[in-house]
């Protein structure tokens, strides 16, 4: 497929300031065919304002919608739902070039695969505090694609469903053990840092947090009849851990 259409998805809430940055960031990206989505979850802190300012510089290439939602995950559903991309895939954070969304549909076409991820530094201000960098795997021994830089044809999407909103924690996790565990979906692997993500999101700003997003995943894994899901967990926590001892 010539110059698919990529989709990008924001969620956002009451958070106008750090929307403009991310819009910012979609701004620099170099490849020519994206479409942007905003889902707002009804926010009053000018953010409608925000979205106006991005829809004069994106024209019909910005789609939105602003109401209250069921969280993230029924946030980011709608936002695919809404998008008419060939490749679907979201941005919370920041890019580490103008060209991570070239280069993704570049090696997605190269190998004629279903979707594409990278590596990521989650972050804390200017310093690095964990390295995403798990390559390619088998998500029955605990390795997952970076849910920040997977990037998807809206096909998978159209066959395998939305992400679960009964998961407070960990949707993204399930979704991915859902369309990987039968290695039916191909992925690509760009070997390189492509997204800075802050540090203390949902499933990383405490200690309760991550083990609640541990037993969300447990979950995740007999829901979808994957066999010794103790012995996942295990090498998933494991792989956590060895991202911290390789931090910069």
């Amino acid at each position: 497929m010539e110059n698919p259409k990529v989709s990008i998805i924001t969620t956002t809430y009451n958070d106008k300031e750090n929307l403009k940055k991310i819009i910012a960031q979609v701004k620099k990206q170099d490849y020519e065919n994206i479409e942007y989505v905003i889902v707002d979850g009804g926010s009053t802190d000018g953010t409608r304002e925000v979205i106006a300012e991005a829809e004069a510089y994106f024209g019909d290439r910005l789609k939105w919608i602003s109401e209250k939602d069921k969280g993230i995950y029924d946030a980011i559903n709608k936002g695919i739902r809404l998008s008419t991309g060939d490749i679907l895939g979201c941005c919370f954070d920041q890019y580490a070039g103008p060209d991570v969304i070239s280069k993704m549909v570049a090696i997605m076409e190269k190998e004629g695969t279903d979707g594409v991820h990278g590596d990521l530094y989650y972050m804390e201000g200017d310093k690095v505090v964990r390295y995403w960098h798990q390559g390619q795997g088998n998500i029955r021994c605990g390795w997952m694609p970076g849910h920040p830089t997977l990037y998807l044809k809206k096909s998978v999407y159209d066959k395998y469903g939305l992400y679960k909103t009964d998961y407070r924690i960990s949707a993204d996790y399930e979704f991915m053990i859902r369309i990987l565990k039968n290695k039916k979906v191909k992925l690509s692997y760009l070997p390189e840092v492509l997204i800075y993500m802050s540090h203390g999101g949902t499933s990383t700003n405490s200690l309760g947090a991550y083990l609640a997003g541990m037993k969300e995943g447990h979950r995740a894994l007999r829901e979808n009849g994957v066999r010794f899901a103790w012995f996942t967990d295990l090498c998933r926590t494991l792989r956590v851990l060895a991202q911290f001892i390789k931090k910069m």
